[in-house]
């Protein structure tokens, strides 16, 4: 398909580079037309991001929802999200990506609570306000600094490990004050083990009690749990999860709507269809035509 959404690739100009970089959203708009994509047009990126925000104000879409932005205003988007951005004059702000690899090798430096609030697209909001008055963008700016002194390269490693670690344990404290109600807890614990097992297993089974009996607990406190995380029934969640692979497999892959159906588990593709339907309104047909109308 002509119109796929294109999948970005983490592919740093600076050698030897270890997996995380910074530029300034001003530099990504003035380079939109030299790199062959278009950052304004809805894109799947294959790293993890921080988009933080410093003057202007316009719109940033993550996974299909436009969320207003302005100074201050942060934006987490993880791999696989879906993303654009809509340039404007004023616009500033900075980009921190990195790579998978780098946040694995990062997470023994990052407290546990930190990962599960900045990493779990589906518990959490991808935007925080930060106050005025936090000193993040201070650190970010320095972050920036370093990256482009291009005349000391020794030690720059420890150097943007040290300034990764400041910064994301700047954003959980915020994150957390947002998010008060989820204390690591059990229960927690138990929910996420049951994302894990979802990512792993959705196009075995999209019923709860499969999901259950693997975490050796009963179909109603499974669903007690997900009402106390996120606010939905485990069959919601289950469901919710499954729409959003759908949409972004729709349109990031030359699949037809009937193998499609098959590689997520629905043994008739007439199946998939009223699924879909049912719970975005349109076919799977409707919803590619009119993403690509949009983006």
């Amino acid at each position: 398909m002509a119109k796929d959404i294109p999948h970005i690739e983490f592919d740093s100009k600076k050698p030897d580079n270890s997996g995380i970089e910074i530029l300034t959203i001003e530099n990504l708009a003035e380079r939109k037309d030299e790199t062959g994509h278009n950052p304004e047009k809805a894109h799947q990126v294959t790293f993890n991001m921080i988009v933080f925000y410093t003057a202007g104000e316009s719109k940033h879409l993550v996974d299909f929802v436009w969320h207003p932005v302005k100074k201050n205003t942060l934006i987490h988007i993880s791999k696989g999200q879906i993303n654009a951005f809509q340039f404007t004059p004023e616009l500033k702000g900075y980009i921190i990506l990195f790579t998978e690899a780098y946040l694995k090798k990062q997470i023994s430096t990052l407290p546990k609570n930190e990962i599960d609030r900045l990493f779990n697209a589906q518990l959490f909001s991808p935007i925080i306000q930060v106050p005025v008055d936090s000193n993040v963008e201070t650190y970010i700016r320095l972050f920036d600094e370093e990256y482009s002194n291009s005349q000391e390269n020794y030690n720059q490693d420890n150097t943007y490990s040290a300034l990764h670690t400041i910064i994301f344990s700047k954003l959980e404290r915020l994150k957390q004050y947002q998010t008060f109600h989820l204390k690591r807890s059990d229960k927690l614990n138990t929910f996420l083990s049951f994302k894990t097992l979802l990512e792993v297993h959705f196009s075995k089974s999209r019923n709860a009690d499969f999901y259950a009996e693997k975490l050796n607990i009963t179909y109603k406190h499974l669903n007690t749990i997900c009402k106390e995380t996120v606010a939905i029934t485990a069959k919601q969640f289950i469901d919710q999860f499954l729409i959003l692979e759908a949409k972004r497999l729709l349109i990031n892959s030359e699949l037809k709507s009937t193998e499609l159906a098959y590689s997520l588990g629905f043994e008739e593709p007439t199946n998939f269809v009223k699924y879909f339907k049912k719970h975005t309104g349109f076919t799977p047909n409707q919803f590619k035509k009119t993403i690509q109308l949009d983006f």
